[in-house]
């Protein structure tokens, strides 16, 4: 049976040019950079090459790119690095909808004393920028996510910085969502910390980055030695730095051709789902959303349900965020947007790539409707039954 891999933003495919990247450097240019010798040299000169192009991916400078294995050490050392290095007086701003890689060392935090501010949203997913506003001061640290990566809405993070900036706020972005699928650029919007993941942009899993802005402060969360400028301990993985610049290179010259395609594989998908499914509603701003994400709530039945029969028939997709599919609960930022209690356990998401096709949509369209007219006749909630709560 053929795979239909409609989850992206949990993972993505490596690129084949990404794994020709790489495969060098563990036959041939297997040398340690940091090593005093011509080869260990020879492998320095290639990292700093690497370095150059995924700063350029971001319009950053090479030395404000810190290497890391992902994006949940990134978060967590932006957040809990400037904790530690400002101390209780400052508070820190996030949101209820932020990935648990924030959510979880800002809660850690709470509970050491920390004053900490989780923002809501509205039923659209969209953040009040007015309460953002009055939230943050010259003494808070900020993350928020750039995108959100179950319903793919995006947050103004032009504006989010400018308050930051006008306020003396450090702000950290999570902008592991919109890699490789909106641009990015730390000089036109001015982050402080910005973290990215390689594997959500056909780049391996075990490789991120985390951008910190020239002169911003935080205390480094993994000692040891003077790897990455001292700011973060540990040897390198030059194979996989490697294909995290290829992918930064591929996705910054492929960006334009690429987001037009998934955004007419997502509008096609969703228009057939809206066309052939009742009681569904579309989770999220429809109106600024990530090209590659369509979240859907079918009342009256499981997303669980949903996801293990299509996978049967080899499509994959999710219930919400990857790091959080072995809990039963509703996604906490489907709650979060309040939607209805008939429809927030019958909640999926679709996630593209450029390594979808119509043809898939198409095959998706065809086998959806009869998986969730199949549960609802075994269901014994919804209009028409006898049970009236859902719960």
């Amino acid at each position: 049976m053929k795979t239909v891999y409609f989850d992206n933003n949990a993972t993505t495919k490596v690129a084949p040019e990404v794994l020709d990247a790489m495969l060098p450097y563990f036959r041939d240019l297997y040398g340690n950079p940091s090593s005093m010798h011509s080869f260990g040299g020879e492998i320095a000169r290639h990292l700093d090459r690497a370095r150059e192009e995924v700063a350029h991916f971001i319009n950053a400078d090479p030395e404000e790119i810190i290497f890391t294995s992902c994006a949940t050490e990134s978060d967590n050392t932006a957040i809990r690095g400037c904790a530690e290095y400002y101390g209780r007086e400052l508070k820190i701003v996030t949101t209820a909808v932020e990935h648990p890689a924030v959510l979880q060392p800002c809660r850690r935090l709470k509970a050491l004393g920390h004053c900490v501010v989780e923002l809501p949203v509205d039923s659209a997913g969209r953040l009040d920028i007015d309460a953002f506003r009055e939230a943050v001061d010259e003494h808070t640290i900020v993350s928020v996510m750039w995108a959100n990566n179950e319903t793919g809405v995006i947050f103004p993070m032009d504006e989010i910085a400018r308050i930051c900036r006008e306020k003396n706020a450090v702000l950290h972005t999570d902008a592991v969502q919109v890699a490789g699928k909106i641009p990015v650029d730390v000089k036109r919007v001015p982050v402080d910390m910005l973290s990215m993941s390689g594997h959500k942009f056909h780049a391996p899993r075990g490789i991120g980055l985390l951008y910190v802005r020239s002169g911003a402060k935080f205390k480094p969360f993994m000692l040891g030695g003077h790897q990455e400028r001292s700011r973060r301990a540990g040897t390198e993985n030059v194979p996989y730095i490697a294909g995290l610049a290829k992918a930064c290179e591929l996705a910054r010259r492929g960006m334009a051709g690429e987001v037009r395609q998934l955004t007419a594989m997502r509008d096609r998908l969703e228009a057939g789902i809206l066309a052939k499914c009742p009681d569904v509603r579309v989770n999220g701003d429809r109106a600024n959303r990530l090209p590659n994400t369509l979240n859907v709530s079918f009342e009256y039945i499981e997303g669980e349900a949903i996801a293990y029969r299509l996978s049967d028939l080899g499509i994959c997709i999710s219930t919400g965020s990857a790091c959080a599919s072995g809990s039963l609960d509703p996604s906490h930022v489907i709650r979060a947007m309040g939607v209805p209690f008939t429809a927030v356990h019958g909640s999926v998401r679709f996630s593209l790539s450029r390594y979808n096709t119509m043809d898939e949509i198409d095959y998706a369209l065809d086998k959806l409707p009869g998986v969730v007219n199949g549960l609802r006749e075994l269901s014994p909630f919804g209009p028409g039954k006898n049970v009236t709560t859902f719960k």
